[in-house]
């Protein structure tokens, strides 16, 4: 059965982070090449979406620690276990989708995002660039580091299996359930474009986990 999407995060919260450090592969290899491509400057803001329990902000703080950091995530479970973690630190929680949550015009230096995104249609994240491009400063960027589709086939495959699942279980298509439907780095490229980024380049990559910089 599907669930909704915070409720899902929320139920698996004990263990999450070892799960993720360790069941998906290279990660403890592009958690931390990740944030050492968030900026360093002392005060720099970032924007983190689906920021869950901070595992990429594990890695960033030691690197700037006077970074202040806004952090949007659907579960207020996930976003307590994070607040645990950072006492010290300069940290705005948002409960609340990314796609909702007003952003700002010119507010942040940095946005990154780890793992979260690949829940969404191509037409869908247009929109959130859009928004997010626009709270990004003169020569901000973000970061995307997360999983793909190989080709358009096993793109559409995903996304044909959760419509059959959303219609065999009687959901409405306005609801955000957990089931993963990566696109390929092609179409990502693709949205980022769309939505006003200058350039987009993929910078490294671990099996199916690519890490992508969009500058805006």
């Amino acid at each position: 059965m599907l669930e909704k999407m915070a409720e899902f995060f929320e139920n698996r919260l004990n263990g999450y982070d070892e799960h993720m450090m360790t069941g998906i592969e290279a990660a403890d290899e592009f958690y931390p090449f990740t944030a050492s491509l968030l900026p360093t400057a002392k005060g720099s803001r970032v924007l983190d979406l689906g920021c869950g329990t901070g595992l990429e902000l594990e890695k960033y703080f030691p690197l700037c620690p006077s970074a202040r950091v806004t952090g949007i995530d659907l579960s207020e479970a996930m976003l307590n276990a994070l607040k645990k973690k950072f006492t010290d630190k300069d940290i705005t929680l948002i409960v609340g989708s990314y796609f909702d949550v007003p952003l700002g015009e010119n507010v942040f230096d940095a946005a990154v995002s780890v793992e979260s995104l690949h829940h969404f249609t191509k037409d869908e994240k247009i929109p959130l660039y859009k928004k997010l491009h626009t709270a990004l400063r003169a020569n901000g960027y973000l970061i995307l580091t997360d999983y793909f589709a190989a080709t358009d086939d096993e793109e559409q495959t995903h996304r044909n299996n959760l419509n059959a699942l959303k219609a065999e279980q009687g959901i409405r298509d306005d609801e955000f359930y957990h089931y993963d439907t990566p696109l390929t780095v092609q179409h990502e490229t693709e949205a980022l474009l769309e939505a006003g980024f200058a350039s987009v380049q993929v910078l490294k990559s671990w099996g199916t986990t690519y890490t992508i910089k969009a500058v805006k």
